[in-house]
């Protein structure tokens, strides 16, 4: 068997004396692992470094087996990734919580492509956090738990959003809040597509999203713990505000 297709490299790892383990996100078969020849040599090692923008042929005997991998570079973030301790931090968070999350040889083109414009925004450091907060808004939703912030969950209506619920994920109004308020996540306008995202909002709506992420994906994905690179970045990013 064999296909080609392009792919984002989440990882390598050393695999007998010169060989490397790929985990690949690709565009039309998902996250797949498999292993280059000569993958841990001087001229190969460079180009296989996370974040990689890869050109890839996939070759195995059989569909289940792990098979092998041609691969050739189509971009290298290298450079990009560092220009700056946001900009390593952002890549690391990114490629760590899509190898976390993302369940093997299960196409997801559409996250993909988003993934992809993401990490071409890396040396974007005014762009890049609230491209980073959206696409972490975009993973919740395509890995199952999504927010729902079109209404009111309490009154159904759209006036004055201001937090979300823990429990359902679902947008509350400021004046539906009441005595729970305390209990509620911050709905920050960047998360509506208002405003001039400042940065607090920015963290304001990581933390939503973190929320989510952690008592809700980590546990569906047998309760490990999320990847520390993405503190690693809200650390950078704290540095900021």
């Amino acid at each position: 068997m064999e296909w080609r297709d392009h792919g984002i490299l989440l990882s390598a790892r050393r695999h007998g004396e010169s060989s490397a383990i790929i985990d690949v996100f690709t565009e039309e078969h998902g996250r797949h692992a498999g292993v280059v020849r000569g993958g841990a040599s001087r001229r190969l090692a460079p180009i296989l470094q996370p974040g990689a923008q890869l050109d890839l042929l996939w070759r195995a005997r059989l569909e289940e087996h792990l098979g092998s991998y041609q691969a050739e570079p189509l971009r290298s973030r290298a450079v990009a990734a560092m220009s700056g301790r946001l900009a390593l931090s952002g890549l690391n968070a990114v490629t760590a919580l899509l190898g976390f999350c993302l369940p093997e040889r299960e196409p997801h083109p559409a996250l993909y492509a988003s993934s992809e414009r993401l990490l071409d925004l890396l040396e974007q450091e005014e762009l890049w956090p609230l491209a980073y907060l959206r696409w972490e808004m975009e993973l919740l939703e395509e890995m199952g738990f999504g927010l729902d912030l079109l209404a009111c969950a309490v009154s159904g209506r759209n006036e004055e959003l201001a937090y979300v619920s823990p429990r359902t994920g679902r947008a509350v109004s400021r004046q539906e809040a009441g005595p729970w308020v305390a209990r509620l996540l911050p709905l920050p306008p960047v998360m509506l597509g208002k405003g001039e995202a400042p940065d607090h909002e920015i963290a304001e709506g990581l933390k939503t999203t973190g929320y989510f992420l952690e008592t809700r994906l980590a546990p569906a994905l047998g309760n490990r713990p999320l990847p520390e690179a993405r503190g690693r970045f809200l650390d950078a990013f704290s540095r900021r505000l």
